[in-house]
């Protein structure tokens, strides 16, 4: 499987699709339990199950879709890096995920962002590329 360029506002997505990322992304990430929560399940009358996406390295199912789309990324696109704005989880899965493949990543941030989170997003492992985090952004996040 090669990468592909990808239309960066696609929206349709096949079942082809999540095969290969599924594909892609499986060396690196957690396999997690999806296990019945009979708390939640006691709570809402339903069976509810959830997905334990909190093994993963950055704590959350975003280092997923970053690490998938970042593994899809040409050999050109790598070179040019990437940017992202989040404050959060995707910004902490981005920074982590390409600092490990040695793609360049810039992540913009809220002034509002809590320190443990950009210091999270730049804290590189020993021989890895910091992300270079930009946490400046004032009015760009609402809601």
């Amino acid at each position: 499987m090669r990468p592909r360029p990808c239309p960066p506002f696609s929206v349709t997505v096949s079942i082809d699709d999540i095969r290969d990322a599924r594909e892609r992304i499986a060396p690196s990430i957690v396999r997690t339990p999806f296990e019945l929560s009979e708390t939640m399940s006691a709570l809402t009358g339903l069976q509810l199950y959830l997905k334990f996406e909190n093994q993963q390295f950055t704590a959350s199912f975003k280092e997923r879709g970053a690490l998938n789309r970042l593994l899809d990324l040409t050999r050109a696109q790598r070179a040019q890096g990437v940017i992202a704005m989040s404050a959060g989880n995707h910004a902490q899965a981005l920074a982590y995920h390409g600092r490990r493949l040695g793609i360049p990543t810039t992540v913009v941030m809220p002034r509002t962002t809590p320190d443990s989170k950009v210091e999270l997003a730049m804290e590189p492992k020993p021989g890895q590329i910091s992300a270079r985090v930009t946490a400046h952004a004032t009015g760009l996040l609402t809601g």
